[in-house]
C-alpha cells in the first residue's frame, strides 16, 4: 500500500462521525435456493427441489446498508411500490436499524426485484442458474418526484456526502439531480455517482465509479492495458467534469484517476479466487465515498475501497463489509 496502515486505520475509526445520504434505485434482492432433483420430462431443464428463500437489500439499498455496516449514519432516499417486495425492503431496513423516512411509496409502481435461482446441495457451493428481474415501467409520478425532492431537502440538510446509486429505474430525475448538486454546494458535501446506463448526465460531481467495461463503452476506446485505460479515463474525466474516477478492474484491481493529479493503479486485494461479485460495486462506492467524507486523500479512499471490495467478493450473495472486517483486513495486510 502507498499510505501507512496506521493512517488508514484512523480514517476507518472516523467513519462513525459522518453522515451519508444514499439516493437512488432501491432494489429487493430475492434468492430462491433449490437442490437438484432430476431432469424435467417437459423440457431439457433441471428440476430443483425448493429448499429456502432469502431476501436482501439490493441496489441503492445495498449501498446504504454498506455505509451503515461501516459505522456511519446513513439516510437512504428512494422509491418503492406498495407491494410485498417494498414491504420486505422496508422491513430489512428496520431490522438493520436504518431509517426509512426518506423512502417514498408510489401506488401502482413495482418495487424492483432481482430474483436469483440458486442450485446446489446443502454442503455444496450453490450456483446461480438464472435471474429474473421485475422492473418498474414509466417515469415517476409528479407527486412522487415532488415527495422525493421534499425528503431530500429535509433529510440532507446536514450531510457530509451524497451517494447517487442509479440502476436505470428512474429515481434520479433531472430535477432530483439538480437538487442534489444544490444541496452539496450548500453543505460542501461530496457527491459520488455509480450509474449503470447514464453516467454522462451526472456531470460536475466529486467522483464517479465506472467499471472497465463501462469506461470502454462510454469512450469508445479499448482499455486492454494501463496506458489505454489512462487515456480513456482522462477523456471521461474531462467529459464529465468530475474530480476523480475510480475504475474497478475485476481481478486486476482498480485505477484511480485524479483530474488535478496523477493516476494510481492498485492491485487486487487478497486472492483472485472470487466467490461472488454481486453488489461489489455498491461496497466499493460506499467505502470510497465515506472515506472521502472523513477528509482522506483520494488515494487513501481508493485503497480502503479496494480492500473492502476484496473482502465482499469472497461472500455469497449481496453482502456488506463491516468496519471491524476492514480493520482486520488492514491488520493482516502486513503494512505499517
Amino acid at each position: 500500500m502507498i499510505e501507512g496502515a496506521a493512517r488508514l486505520r484512523a480514517r476507518i475509526n472516523g467513519f462513525g462521525g459522518r453522515t451519508v445520504v444514499v439516493i437512488g434505485d432501491l432494489i429487493t434482492d430475492e434468492y430462491l435456493f433449490g437442490k437438484p432433483a432430476r431432469i424435467s420430462r417437459e423440457a431439457p431443464v433441471l428440476i430443483l427441489r425448493f429448499a429456502e428463500r432469502e431476501v436482501r437489500l439490493g441496489g441503492g439499498a445495498n449501498a446504504a446498508h454498506n455505509v451503515y455496516a461501516l459505522g456511519a449514519r446513513v439516510i437512504p432516499i428512494g422509491v418503492i411500490g406498495r407491494d410485498t417486495a417494498g414491504e420486505e425492503l422496508l422491513a430489512l431496513f428496520r431490522a438493520a436499524g436504518i431509517p426509512t423516512d426518506g423512502v417514498v411509496t408510489e401506488v401502482g409502481r413495482v418495487t424492483p426485484v432481482k430474483t436469483r435461482i440458486m442450485a446446489g446441495g446443502y454442503q455444496a457451493t450453490r450456483q446461480q442458474v438464472v435471474r429474473l428481474d421485475r422492473e418498474p415501467r414509466g417515469d415517476l409520478q409528479p407527486m412522487t418526484e415532488d415527495a422525493l425532492l421534499s425528503r431530500l431537502t429535509a433529510l440532507a440538510s446536514r450531510t457530509d456526502a451524497i451517494l447517487v446509486s442509479d440502476y436505470g429505474y428512474g429515481t434520479i430525475t433531472p430535477r432530483v439531480f439538480e437538487r442534489i448538486r444544490a444541496i452539496a454546494r450548500r453543505c460542501n458535501a461530496i457527491v459520488s455517482v455509480d450509474s449503470r446506463y447514464e453516467l454522462p448526465r451526472f456531470t460536475g460531481v466529486t467522483a464517479a465509479t465506472p467499471n472497465e467495461a463501462e469506461l470502454a463503452q462510454l469512450t469508445g476506446m479499448a482499455v486492454d492495458d494501463e496506458r489505454a485505460l489512462e487515456k480513456a479515463g482522462r477523456q471521461l474525466l474531462e467529459r464529465l467534469d468530475v474530480g476523480m474516477l475510480l475504475v474497478t478492474r475485476g481481478s486486476q484491481g482498480m485505477a484511480l484517476l485524479e483530474r488535478d493529479g496523477g493516476t494510481t493503479f492498485i492491485p487486487i486485494h487478497g486472492t483472485d479466487e472470487i466467490a461472488d461479485v454481486t453488489g461489489a460495486g455498491d461496497t466499493v462506492i460506499s467505502t470510497f465515498t465515506l472515506t472521502l467524507a472523513c477528509g482522506a486523500t483520494p488515494t487513501e479512499a481508493a485503497l480502503l475501497a479496494n480492500v473492502a471490495g476484496g473482502i465482499v467478493v469472497m461472500k455469497r450473495g449481496t453482502a456488506t463489509v463491516s468496519r471491524a472486517e476492514l480493520l482486520q483486513a488492514l491488520a493482516g495486510s502486513g503494512e505499517s
